[in-house]
């Protein structure tokens, strides 16, 4: 939560900055590269995960099927919620659900993305809203874990943890469900963070 805490606490001051101070720099350019910083960190804490290699051994074919669940319910109920908001259409929310709680490359990739057929402003928009959406996904999976583990069983928090299921959100994970549920949540968080960048460029295609 702290991280998130910290996420937002940047964003803000960032509004402020940009209200009151008028930037010469090129900002397109620098959200650009702050984007291929983000991609090569993914693969360096991919790459550097060491229990990457422990949890491939341990791969049985129907883990895949956590993944998957994660993948179609937060596409489904993001789909849904394009009923909710008229402004935005049925896969812009998709694309905002498709970050997965991976709120800092999914908002840039959106930016990126629908600034072509929509605007910088209106895609600047989108990618706030899901930076701010993917935020409280992690908070509320982080705060929730125990809840979430007692209402919908061991794999859950899991899910509800999206790419975070690797790294931040570990330790609630094996504290509420076992440590057993480790090499799953692993593997769940890589699948999926790998998922983000194919998901929100395709959502943001159509």
């Amino acid at each position: 939560m702290k991280n998130s805490l910290t996420v937002i606490a940047l964003f803000g001051i960032g509004c402020l900055a940009g209200a009151w101070y008028h930037l010469e720099t090129d900002t397109h350019n620098w959200s650009l590269y702050i984007l291929y910083a983000l991609m090569l960190q993914v693969g360096i804490g991919l790459g550097s995960n060491k229990y990457l290699r422990e949890s491939l051994r341990k791969l049985k074919p129907k883990m895949l099927l956590v993944p998957a669940a994660t993948i179609v319910g937060t596409l489904a109920f993001s789909a849904a919620a394009s009923l909710l908001l008229s402004r935005w259409s049925v896969f812009d929310c998709m694309a905002v659900g498709s970050g997965f709680a991976y709120y800092s490359l999914s908002s840039i990739l959106i930016t990126q993305f629908k600034e072509p057929s929509i605007g910088l402003q209106l895609a600047t928009e989108l990618g706030t809203i899901a930076l701010l959406s993917n935020i409280i996904r992690e908070m509320m999976a982080l705060v929730g874990a125990p809840l979430i583990r007692k209402y919908f069983g061991s794999l859950a928090p899991i899910s509800a943890a999206g790419v975070n299921s690797m790294d931040v959100l570990l330790p609630s994970i094996t504290r509420c469900s076992g440590k057993e549920m480790m090499p799953i949540a692993i593997f769940h968080g890589i699948l999926i963070d790998l998922s983000v960048p194919f998901f929100v460029n395709l959502f943001c295609s159509l």
